[in-house]
């Protein structure tokens, strides 16, 4: 990383930020991981009882969110999630001001940082968004960290990278195929030294889809009163949830031994879900992102439960249904024919919408993400084709890994590049 890496300044001053549908991830390199919040805000009515408790504020956000949740639900004007499917609309001036009070709420913590450092000038910041962020989104980020500068002197410089570059700047990979599947969206992106943006292939579609599922199955199972507690519903999700390697021959084993695919999962001291002789749901929740167009999912379409858009990218549009591996393959056929053999021996998948385990007992029908992905493209392909799927060490945060090593390498005096699109704005000079 040349001898940037070697500054111990620019190690203390390399801060990372990962804005995710669900969480926001952000910090310094010297933390050694992120913190994590809910990408979530709320709205207060004015109240005498919150100011008799010294609340004056209008906003809160993070997990504090939950505090105002439960007896006070009465008095919010509004819960908001700032980010849909990765994105936050231009117009959308609510969405933007949560976005803006997480951004400085995370430097906030960090304020120490200046105390007793007198060569501590500020955090050189690379802020992670969508492969298919619009540009505003930059535009609107960038207003944001200058004006945090401008109240506390942190943010000396501040560059975007797209999330599936920062997976692959952290697995110091520079040919590869990123599938980064988070809350909102999954993202396939080729990269060659930069990723080839023309190949980028989007699929609204990821953890909440899985969400929607689990909630649906906790309904069918007469848990109907968990349905709607979204922490009780993605621990059922996360606990119960397996990966088929074929979703028929799943099902049918499953129906036909179900003992053997029963779990009791504890969501609480006080909360067990058994699921019975319905083991079979279980496949349902993994195998909604691979491929939500299989037939055994039209009841929760006609239902509404499963709604998703397709997405728009240029002149083509991208069906929400498209299963993965074929969502691949196109991705991989729009760049150079030299690149496709190198392409699919590298694919990488991160974001928390993959880190499904298979127990042992049930190995012979469930998987992981990377062995559910290389078996449909080998079915695919066929055999021949050599084809390799890992998951990125730490799936959760590779993106904020990337972040914080961009952060760090990239040369102080390079300024932004519009034409590259990379760069740092930088404080004196752009704001």
């Amino acid at each position: 990383m040349g001898a940037a890496a070697l500054d111990p300044r620019r190690a203390l001053a390399a801060y990372g930020e990962d804005y995710g549908t669900r969480y926001f991830k952000f910090g310094p390199l010297v933390e050694q991981k992120p913190r994590v919040v809910e990408s979530v805000g709320l709205f207060l009515e004015e109240s005498h009882l919150l100011k008799m408790f010294g609340i004056e504020r209008q906003l809160v956000v993070g997990d504090e969110v939950r505090r105002f949740l439960g007896a006070k639900s009465a008095l919010a004007r509004s819960v908001v999630y700032p980010l849909t499917d990765g994105e936050v609309r231009r117009d959308d001036e609510r969405a933007w001001l949560v976005l803006s009070e997480l951004t400085r709420k995370g430097f906030e913590q960090f304020k120490g940082f200046k105390e007793g450092r007198k060569d501590f000038d500020g955090f050189y910041v690379t802020a992670a968004l969508s492969a298919i962020a619009p540009e505003y989104m930059r535009e609107e980020l960038l207003k944001i960290h200058a004006k945090v500068d401008g109240e506390t002197g942190l943010v000396k410089a501040f560059t975007v990278i797209p999330q599936p570059l920062a997976v692959a700047i952290a697995e110091k990979e520079i040919s590869c195929v990123v599938v980064e599947s988070g809350h909102g969206n999954t993202q396939i992106t080729p990269i060659h030294t930069y990723p080839i943006r023309e190949a980028v292939v989007a699929l609204y579609r990821g953890g909440a889809e899985a969400d929607a599922i689990a909630a649906e199955v906790l309904k069918d199972l007469g848990y109907g009163d968990l349905a709607s507690d979204e922490i009780a519903v993605r621990r059922f999700k996360e606990e119960a949830g397996l990966i088929p390697l074929e979703l028929d021959d799943a099902v049918r084993r499953a129906r036909e031994d179900p003992e053997r695919f029963r779990c009791r999962i504890k969501l609480s001291a006080l909360t067990e879900v058994d699921v019975g002789d319905k083991g079979w749901y279980r496949f349902l929740i993994g195998e909604v992102v691979f491929n939500p167009a299989h037939e055994i999912f039209e009841s929760y379409r006609k239902k509404g439960v499963l709604s998703i858009r397709d997405a728009r990218l240029g002149e083509e549009t991208v069906e929400g249904t498209l299963p993965l591996d074929e969502a691949l393959l196109r991705s991989i056929r729009k760049t150079p024919t030299a690149l496709h053999d190198t392409l699919l021996s590298r694919i990488i998948l991160s974001g928390g919408n993959f880190q499904w385990k298979a127990p042992e007992n049930l190995k012979d029908v469930a998987v992981n993400a990377p062995g559910k992905v290389k078996h449909l493209l080998s079915k695919r392909l066929g055999g021949s084709v050599n084809v390799e799927v890992r998951l990125t060490q730490d799936p959760q945060f590779s993106v904020w890994k990337g972040c914080v090593v961009w952060s760090l390498a990239l040369p102080e005096n390079y300024l932004w590049n519009e034409k590259r699109g990379e760069g740092w704005f930088k404080r004196g000079v752009h704001y």
